[in-house]
C-alpha cells in the first residue's frame, strides 16, 4: 500500500499543502489496533444546556464524554450528580472524565475526587496546584481515580507545557498524568507528536484541537485548517497504542460551533481511515 496524502488548509492564509500520511512506518502503523477512541470535552459546547450538549454531541457520532462544570456543576449535591450523570448515560454516552477542574486548596482537592467518585469518571483532567500533588497522589491511591494534568501553553505558570507536568508527576502513582492539548502544546513552540511520544508512559487524555500559528498568537480553527500536523499525531498515538480517549475541545465559534466541530471530527476519522 503507498502513502495516502490528504490536503490540509493551513495557515492564516488557508494556503493549500500537500502532506505525506505515509511515512517509512506507515506499514507498521497501519498494521497496528486502533486502541483510543475519540470523544468530546464539553466545553466545546459550553454556550449550551446539557440536554442540548448531548444531542448535538451524538449529532457528530462522539460516545465519550469528559464534562465540564457548566454541564456537572463541582457544587452539586450527590443526588443532583446522579441525575445529570443518568440522563448522559441514557442518552448512550461514556462518561468516561471530567474537567478542567481546578485544585487550588485541600477542600478542592477533596471535592474533586468526591464529585469524580458520585459521577463514575474514571479520570479528573484537572490542574492541581503542584504544592497540592502528595495530597493528589494520596487521592488517586484512595480512590483509583486517574489524574490527567492539563497544560494550558505559553504564560502558564504552573504547567505550560507537557515537559512541566511530566517533571512534576514522575515520582507520583503512574495514575498521574498528562492531558495533552496539542494546541496549547504548539503554542509552545513543541511538536505535539514528539511530545506524546515523549511522554507516552504518563499519557492519560489528549485534547484534540488545531491552531493557525505554533507561537503564543495562535488562535483555535478547525482541525486540519490550521498548522498541526494531525496525520502525524494520530501515527503517534497508534504506535505507542495509547489506549485512552482522543477529545475533541473546539473553542473556535463558541455560540455555532457544530460546523466546525462537524468538520473537525470528520477530518480526524478521515485521516484514521486512511492509516
Amino acid at each position: 500500500m503507498t502513502a495516502a496524502e490528504v490536503t490540509l488548509i493551513t495557515g492564516t492564509g488557508l494556503a493549500k499543502e500537500r502532506r505525506s500520511v505515509g511515512t517509512k512506518s506507515h506499514q507498521d502503523v497501519r498494521e497496528k489496533k486502533l486502541a483510543f477512541e475519540l470523544g468530546l470535552a464539553s466545553y466545546t459546547l459550553r454556550k449550551f444546556d446539557l440536554e442540548q450538549m448531548l444531542a448535538m454531541t451524538k449529532r457528530v457520532g462522539l460516545n465519550n464524554i469528559a464534562l465540564k462544570s457548566y454541564h456537572l456543576p463541582l457544587e452539586s449535591s450527590a443526588e443532583q450528580i446522579g441525575e445529570i450523570t443518568q440522563k448522559v448515560r441514557s442518552a448512550g454516552l461514556n462518561l468516561y472524565g471530567g474537567g478542567v477542574v481546578y485544585m487550588k486548596s485541600e477542600a478542592e482537592v477533596n471535592r474533586a475526587f468526591e464529585y469524580a467518585k458520585a459521577a463514575g469518571m474514571q479520570t479528573i483532567i484537572g490542574v492541581p496546584n503542584p504544592e497540592l500533588l502528595p495530597l493528589v497522589n494520596e487521592k488517586v491511591e484512595q480512590y483509583n481515580i486517574k489524574v490527567a494534568i492539563h497544560n494550558h501553553g505559553p504564560g502558564d505558570k504552573r504547567y505550560p507545557t507537557p515537559d512541566s507536568v511530566y517533571e512534576k508527576v514522575i515520582n507520583l502513582d503512574k495514575r498521574i498524568g498528562i492531558c495533552n492539548d496539542i494546541g496549547h502544546t504548539i503554542r509552545a513552540g513543541i511538536d505535539p507528536a514528539e511530545s506524546v511520544k515523549k511522554f507516552a508512559d504518563r499519557l492519560l487524555d489528549v485534547h484534540v484541537k488545531d491552531v493557525t500559528e505554533a507561537t503564543a498568537k495562535g488562535r483555535n480553527v478547525e482541525v486540519g485548517r490550521g498548522v498541526i500536523d494531525i496525520p502525524a499525531l494520530l501515527e503517534t498515538l497508534i504506535e505507542i497504542g495509547y489506549s485512552g480517549v482522543a477529545a475533541f475541545e473546539y473553542e473556535k465559534d463558541e455560540d455555532d460551533p457544530l460546523p466546525g466541530l462537524a468538520e473537525s471530527v470528520g477530518y480526524v476519522r478521515g485521516v484514521l481511515t486512511m492509516l
